[in-house]
């Protein structure tokens, strides 16, 4: 399971709000928005609680304030508030060569000319990677003929679960291989931590058998290879601890994460 930058839990994975630790800076990349909060699971009542409290605070304080500058005009301002959408200062996007779920290397800098969607994703999740799976999936399909520019990835976050095999039956089973630009990206564990790092993306994953807590962060690269959005997933609970998002929700995801790629594919004048 996963949270985000809403309450949750997680199962075979999870997922923390997203870069840095709750009300700090990026450890590694100080030029980056620390707006996305870390969540802990089971135990850590606590701590949930006041990242969720801390949470709303932050979306009251978005949905009141004036709206951040460098938000394209067809991404309405309560859709910003909505995905947590924070324009990045266009620094080249950290590089990385790891191989996709069919087996195949590639280097991100090969996806160069296309605007990518970039997650970080725990193929034996059950909370929110499936959503923002089937966000991306609505995406794809919400781009029309845009899709050709736009290039849909992951990075695996699940050390014990790091198999090409792995990512190609989670791309089966969430229909992400239904995007014909899609890439679950896998590798040694040390070169998987290596991109980790780099995009400030906290993972926890103690033994095989604990909950894996990873953050849930969405980056959009422009084609140039730079980084120009990041955005925050989020997930709901039932009473059971069963991950939902209300499919108006999901909707409204699927299509701001589509109108952001066509924004970065549109020709500049």
């Amino acid at each position: 399971m996963t949270t985000s930058a809403t309450p949750g839990q997680a199962a075979s994975g999870g997922a923390t709000g997203g870069p840095g630790q709750p009300g700090q800076p990026a450890p590694s990349r100080g030029t980056r928005p620390a707006r996305l909060l870390v969540y802990g699971v089971i135990a850590l009542v606590v701590i949930v609680a006041a990242a969720a409290a801390a949470l709303v605070v932050a979306r009251h304080r978005n949905a009141a304030g004036p709206r951040p500058s460098g938000i394209p005009a067809d991404i309405s301002t309560s859709l910003a508030n909505e995905m947590l959408l924070t324009p990045l200062p266009h620094q080249r996007a950290p590089g990385f060569t790891l191989t996709d779920q069919a087996g195949k290397p590639m280097a991100l800098s090969a996806l160069r000319g296309k605007a990518v969607v970039l997650e970080f994703m725990d193929p034996h999740c059950t909370d929110i990677c499936p959503i923002v799976s089937r966000e991306f999936v609505d995406a794809y399909h919400y781009l029309g003929p845009a899709a050709r520019n736009v290039v849909f990835i992951a990075v695996n976050v699940n050390q014990y679960h790091a198999s090409v095999a792995d990512m190609a039956a989670y791309s089966r089973e969430q229909g992400l291989n239904t995007i014909p630009s899609w890439h679950f990206f896998t590798g040694p564990v040390p070169a998987l931590a290596a991109v980790w790092r780099d995009y400030d993306i906290q993972v926890q994953a103690p033994n095989p058998n604990a909950d894996i807590i990873h953050t849930s962060a969405v980056y959009f690269i422009d084609p140039q290879g730079r980084e120009a959005f990041l955005a925050s997933p989020m997930v709901d609970h039932t009473a059971k601890g069963a991950a939902y998002l209300p499919a108006a929700q999901i909707t409204q995801w699927a299509r701001g994460i589509a109108l952001i790629a066509r924004h970065l594919t549109a020709p500049t004048t």
